[in-house]
């Protein structure tokens, strides 16, 4: 995987908050110094409040760069992050990154991304759909949900979607649609699967380009406390080529990982 970039704890400026779904906000953070830094797949670890409560950070993948500015993609699904979605422009927050690896999009071996997100798993791709495309790779963006209202396709381009109920795109899950276009993506070139989502999600693609020889990244959700390797609360088993099965940090060694490391 890429070096990892110098890591910050700054105060940064809550530039705005906008929903985008009854429970999803893009936010926007002035915080020049990881906006420099920050690569497609890293993380940054928020603490929502001033106070001890909650008392540990919460992490977000970077979702987008602009300029001195970071936009993060944030679910209201407890106390925590229904803190930070109502926080006012103008308002502070410490944060600390940019943290974790990052997507390897430096190979020639492929010409078209495959963008493969279930739900808040949408949250790293138009940071990653961007580097990709002002690198020339072809981008497609497959993106699943339970249903139409839990697409985040925000501003993703060249879309796809499976949802369980059918009511858009394909019936079925992200994987299944995966499976059903994949000859006809293959036409267009090598490929290589980005993936985020829920685990076992990631564990279904995972096998999926295992079986079909493609190469893979995923990038796993966690609970990370401290975002550098103390609290180990986001410890992951992997299946590695060498040692076998080990258990890895994942805000040490991820939270983007080789496809084939999850495969089992």
């Amino acid at each position: 995987m890429p070096e990892k970039n110098s890591i910050v704890d700054i105060r940064a400026t809550v530039v705005q908050s906008r929903r985008i779904s009854s429970t999803v906000s893009i936010i926007t953070l002035d915080c020049p110094a990881i906006a420099a830094a920050a690569k497609p797949g890293n993380f940054i670890n928020v603490k929502v409040s001033d106070t001890t409560l909650p008392l540990l950070r919460r992490p977000f993948s970077i979702h987008n760069v602009r300029g001195t500015c970071i936009d993060i993609m944030v679910k209201s699904i407890g106390p925590g992050t229904s803190l930070f979605c109502d926080k006012p422009s103008g308002s502070t927050v410490m944060v600390l990154g940019p943290l974790g690896n990052c997507f390897d999009i430096t190979a020639k071996e492929f010409d078209t991304a495959i963008l493969l997100s279930g739900g808040i798993g949408t949250a790293p791709m138009l940071f990653l759909e961007k580097t990709l495309a002002a690198k020339g790779k072809k981008v497609i963006n497959l993106i699943g949900g339970q249903s139409k209202e839990d697409l985040l396709a925000g501003e993703l381009s060249n879309c796809r979607f499976a949802t369980d109920d059918g009511s858009e795109g394909f019936k079925g899950n992200v994987v299944e649609l995966l499976q059903n276009e994949l000859e006809n993506l293959k036409k267009e070139g090598n490929v290589k699967v980005f993936a985020c989502g829920p685990n076992a999600m990631l564990k279904a693609v995972a096998k999926f380009c295992r079986e079909q020889q493609l190469a893979g990244e995923v990038s796993l959700e966690s609970v990370m406390g401290c975002g550098i390797g103390i609290c180990y609360g986001c410890s992951v088993e992997v299946n590695t080529p060498d040692e076998g099965l080990r258990t890895i940090l994942l805000c040490r060694e991820g939270p983007v990982i080789n496809a084939e490391l999850l495969a089992v």
